[in-house]
């Protein structure tokens, strides 16, 4: 296991696997290196690099709950770049990992060779987040991993028509831990606290700004058309701002798709090839 420590004293996990092209992955909010496992075994070629974020995973927990935030998350990633002596990569940011590239874009846009949102632009649906905040910080009810995908695939049916059970099976063991009490979360559940903080303390910030600091970046979007996060009209300003913006819509997907699909292969490519 591969650990490197932050500016602040933390200790991150990270994996770190292959020879190829660098492509720094970074997960959703709640999740961790797990996040690209349906992803890994169609990117054999490439150098994937994956870090869990500070309060998830294998990572460190922060006692101060205020610096679980894009920023800090965002200097934690380019710190694991310096620690690995890469200058510019591709990233492939899942929702919150997209927020963070974005933010990057802005501070760091020398270390940026490409990027890849999933499921995320710079507006944020409201329907969204709140089906997000029912769920952060919360144990899960269910006592097993069977008992957990089988919730799971009755809850996301709606947006992910037809996803085996396997696939849930294998979804809730990259989002729980099991205990001898039941499951467990793999991430800090004082996320949730420095969430509502975050948004009591602080107006919502406009994100236009940090997607247009892309502009001169190889960019693509992939959405779930099925997602309540990112809506098409969302996805068509940023391609009015961004000409180059290639974009895919990958059907029977909600927030947010697995990236072995056809339609987000296609569009990795596009964007590895072009960096």
């Amino acid at each position: 296991m591969a650990y490197f420590t932050t500016s602040d004293g933390k200790r991150l996990y990270y994996e770190d696997t292959g020879t190829g092209q660098p492509l720094l992955c970074l997960a959703g909010l709640t999740r961790n290196c797990r996040d690209f496992s349906f992803l890994a075994p169609h990117l054999s070629d490439l150098r994937m690099i994956a870090m869990d974020y500070r309060g998830r995973g294998k990572s460190d927990f922060d006692a101060n709950y205020m610096n679980y935030n894009i920023l800090r998350e965002a200097q934690d990633a380019v710190e694991l770049l310096d620690h690995l002596g890469l200058g510019k990569v591709a990233l492939l940011g899942t929702s919150r990992g997209g927020l963070i590239a974005m933010a990057l874009a802005t501070s760091h846009p020398d270390r940026l060779a490409g990027v890849i949102l999933n499921d995320v632009g710079p507006v944020i649906e409201l329907d969204g987040i709140a089906k997000i905040m029912g769920y952060v910080g919360n144990r899960p009810t269910s006592k097993t991993y069977d008992d957990a995908a089988h919730a799971l695939g009755v809850m996301m049916e709606p947006q992910f028509p037809g996803v085996s059970l396997d696939i849930w099976r294998q979804q809730v063991e990259n989002q729980y831990t099991q205990t001898d009490s039941g499951l467990d979360l793999r991430y800090d559940p004082t996320l949730r606290n420095a969430l509502i903080e975050q948004a009591a303390n602080t107006p919502a910030p406009d994100l236009w700004p940090m997607f247009d600091a892309l502009h001169d970046i190889p960019t693509g979007v992939i959405r779930g058309a099925n997602s309540d996060l990112l809506r098409t009209a969302t996805v068509q300003e940023m391609r009015a701002r961004h000409p180059k913006l290639i974009s895919t819509e990958v059907p029977d997907r909600g927030h947010v798709p697995f990236l072995n699909e056809l339609q987000s292969l296609d569009l990795i490519h596009q964007i590895l090839d072009a960096t």
